[in-house]
């Protein structure tokens, strides 16, 4: 097994709600997307911000880049990861869809990243999660 310093934890939501109540799951290709744009909403941001690097986002982007996919079923679930890793100070930002295609028209949270952070750090929040 490879042990990795630093990685990105990309955490889907498995499970929605539609308008009659009733629960679906996202096709293979949205999901795929949602987290293709968790992955990299940071470094958009460092681009367009115009910041640097952090040494962790450096040895992640010349490194391994390695990324772990988990999943929740809720959107309270995913919210509560959100917190955690904000509260842990890493680094972690939520996708949340415009509803175009899915959703009707409503905004959802649909996946968060975390990281890349050092591996001690995430998985103390993201460790127990089932593997996507």
């Amino acid at each position: 097994m490879i042990e990795y310093a630093v990685k990105q934890v990309i955490v889907m939501r498995r499970t929605y709600m539609d308008a009659e109540g009733k629960s679906f799951k996202l096709r293979t290709g949205k999901m795929i997307a949602q987290a293709c744009h968790a992955s990299m909403v940071f470094m958009s941001e460092i681009i367009t911000q115009k910041r640097t690097l952090t040494d962790e986002q450096k040895e992640w982007l010349f490194g391994s880049f390695a990324k772990i996919c988990v999943y929740v079923e809720t959107k309270e679930e995913l919210r509560n990861i959100y917190y955690k890793a904000s509260d842990a100070r890493l680094t972690v930002r939520m996708v949340t869809d415009a509803g175009n295609t899915e959703f009707h028209g409503i905004p959802t949270e649909t996946c968060l990243a975390i990281g890349p952070n050092y591996v001690s750090e995430i998985d103390k929040i993201t460790g127990d999660l089932p593997l996507l």
